[in-house]
């Protein structure tokens, strides 16, 4: 059965693979992103959403569920954090999806049982260096998810995907060569890099009905880094 879907972001990487699995089942899908023409000329409604500097969004009558997919990746020393850095950080992952869900909220409610999904990163369960920001602003988006879950029960289901490095061009810079791509992939368990179709696969599963037992999860597609030792 066709449903109602609203997409935060979703012009590359994982959101636009989400995307094309959508709109390959039939969902109606209602986009705000920093480039909605890329989606008006297709013919799906889209609006202009900044999550540095979030304006007013309008929203359907109802929506059957929500994906908020802007990220950064901020990786310095400790020391050369700037409060700035943080501020961005919690701005376009915290923030903007607080901004999204509030305007949104109305409708999901309209709607029955729904389904929300954000996004978080390894870094938050995994102690990394260089990655103090941007592991703290995931940590705020796993507790808004769990308090979220818990409050909006029964009627909306609240979960977080917080895969490791996956291959998309916001993580371009970590796997420009080849010799940073084996690196990356020798670090995980499974042998290899995430691709942005098996995240996008749990995030369909997630706006499913298959998910309707889950709520206030935090699922890692992470190739077993989170979880798995291997000893040699």
């Amino acid at each position: 059965m066709s449903k109602r879907f609203a997409l935060i972001g979703g012009t590359s990487g994982i959101g636009a693979a989400t995307v094309e699995k959508l709109l390959g089942e039939g969902h109606e899908l209602h986009i705000a992103c920093r480039n909605p023409e890329q989606f008006t000329t297709r013919g799906i409604s889209a609006q202009s959403f900044d999550a540095c500097a979030p304006a007013p969004l309008q929203w359907p009558e109802s929506l059957d569920g929500l994906v908020y997919f802007p990220g950064s990746i901020t990786l310095k020393p400790f020391h050369r954090l700037s409060a700035e850095d943080f501020a961005r950080d919690l701005q376009i992952n915290l923030l903007g999806a607080v901004h999204a869900l509030q305007s949104a909220l109305p409708a999901l409610k309209s709607s029955g049982p729904a389904s929300v999904v954000l996004f978080s990163s390894i870094a938050a369960a995994q102690g990394m260096p260089f990655h103090a920001s941007i592991a703290a602003a995931k940590a705020a988006v796993e507790g808004l998810a769990k308090s979220l879950a818990a409050e909006f029960a029964p009627i909306i289901r609240v979960n977080v995907i917080a895969p490791s490095l996956t291959d998309t061009p916001m993580a371009q810079s970590l796997l420009s060569d080849e010799t940073k791509r084996t690196a990356a992939a020798k670090r995980h368990p499974l042998q290899q890099v995430g691709q942005p179709a098996d995240v996008a696969d749990l995030v369909h599963f997630l706006l499913s009905d298959h998910s309707r037992f889950l709520t206030g999860q935090i699922l890692r597609p992470d190739g077993g880094l989170s979880s798995v030792r291997l000893f040699s």
